[in-house]
């Protein structure tokens, strides 16, 4: 390799290159800086999987001021989110209970599973210097999995248990109003998660927000079983039906996530502890 590159240089046409130090104007500019960069560049274009091991896509994208803007906004509708989110879930809660009606318990327990997500998303971000961090988005996420199993399997039980009991639904304003105000609070918060979660590559933002969605198709579902029924009594089960339906949704999403995200805990822990 010596050999060739002295032999290059022997064939090559005697060139003045002037060097940085004998022209003025590049050695302002010649900054330790610059040359960091520079051979930050040549790595990465060398060995690109290794350095972004432990970064999310995120880290190209924004400049450190946008990165923790986008945060604090995560941070704020996170709140927001929980806040929201236990006021409809007592209310939902109310209407399981008052009208027997297996979609409305299938909503207030996702309300909840959407409360303990935010929960999740609010550790995600609570550290400033982590919002990079792809270790701690995919331990968020898989504790965002495990809660997504277990949630299902409450919701599928009681679905499963209102239709085998054939526990019929009772319909009035009150159901109405709840569902109505719970499926447009729900996909508000869900779009404005999608939102954070594609800027940031947040895999938990965008679960907390596919779970808001979740919550308002099921407080619509509430409306549309309820009016069903209202019309056509003998389809008593569609209640029922939607709920084990949205549980077997997120029991799927669990799993997948479970799947999806074990594997690169394992991956980036060397990385994380490295950091």
């Amino acid at each position: 390799r010596c050999g060739y590159l002295s032999q290059s240089r022997e064939s090559e046409p005697d060139v003045n290159i002037p060097s940085p130090t004998s022209r003025p104007d590049c050695a302002q500019h010649l900054s330790v800086k610059c040359q960091l960069q520079t051979l930050f560049e040549y790595w990465g274009s060398l060995c690109p999987a290794t350095l972004s091991a432990g970064l999310l896509e995120s880290s190209m994208r924004l400049k450190p001021h946008e990165a923790q803007s986008y945060r604090k906004k995560a941070l704020w509708v996170s709140w927001a989110s929980i806040v929201v989110t236990i006021i409809l879930a007592i209310a939902a809660f109310t209407v399981s209970m008052m009208r027997h009606s297996a979609s409305a318990f299938g909503f207030a327990f996702d309300a909840t599973l959407d409360v303990l997500s935010s929960v999740i998303v609010l550790w995600r971000y609570s550290n400033a210097a982590a919002v990079h961090s792809a270790h701690r988005e995919y331990i968020a996420c898989v504790i965002l999995g495990v809660v997504f199993i277990l949630s299902s399997l409450c919701i599928m039980g009681k679905a499963i248990h209102d239709l085998a009991t054939k526990l019929l639904p009772e319909v009035d304003d009150f159901l109405f109003s709840v569902s109505i105000v719970s499926g447009l609070m729900c996909i508000i918060l869900a779009v404005i998660k999608f939102m954070l979660g594609k800027v940031l590559t947040s895999r938990a933002l965008l679960t907390d927000g596919f779970n808001s969605l979740l919550g308002g198709i099921m407080g619509f579902s509430i409306l549309i079983s309820a009016e069903v029924y209202k019309n056509e009594p003998k389809v008593w089960y569609l209640d029922g039906t939607i709920g084990v339906l949205i549980g077997l949704i997120i029991l799927a999403y669990g799993v997948r996530l479970l799947l999806d995200m074990v594997p690169r805990v394992r991956q980036t822990r060397n990385y994380e502890r490295f950091e």
